[in-house]
């Protein structure tokens, strides 16, 4: 598959919703992350972490382990299983 350079995210919020598997102290009393909004979206977009931001997070980790389109397959794979564990 064929990537742009910008991560396909699907806004789905999956990954918003485990949120505290990465940062716990961003979940909060549902289990999703603190500043999702109820139509999925970030309210702190511009400013979110960078385990939130797969763009910059291959740029500044990854880049010299393995290929951009590597590197989206894997998240592409996590992603759907997170979409398909999600009860939301």
């Amino acid at each position: 598959m064929k990537f742009r350079m910008k991560f396909p995210c699907s806004k789905c919020g999956a990954c918003c919703r485990k949120i505290g598997l990465i940062y716990p102290e961003l979940e909060g009393p549902d289990g999703a992350c603190i500043y999702l909004s109820e139509d999925n979206l970030c309210t702190i977009y511009p400013k979110r972490p960078i385990c939130c931001n797969v763009d910059k997070y291959y740029d500044k980790y990854l880049k010299d382990k393995m290929s951009r389109e590597e590197f989206y397959e894997l998240n592409l794979a996590e992603c759907k299983k997170l979409q398909d564990n999600d009860t939301i």
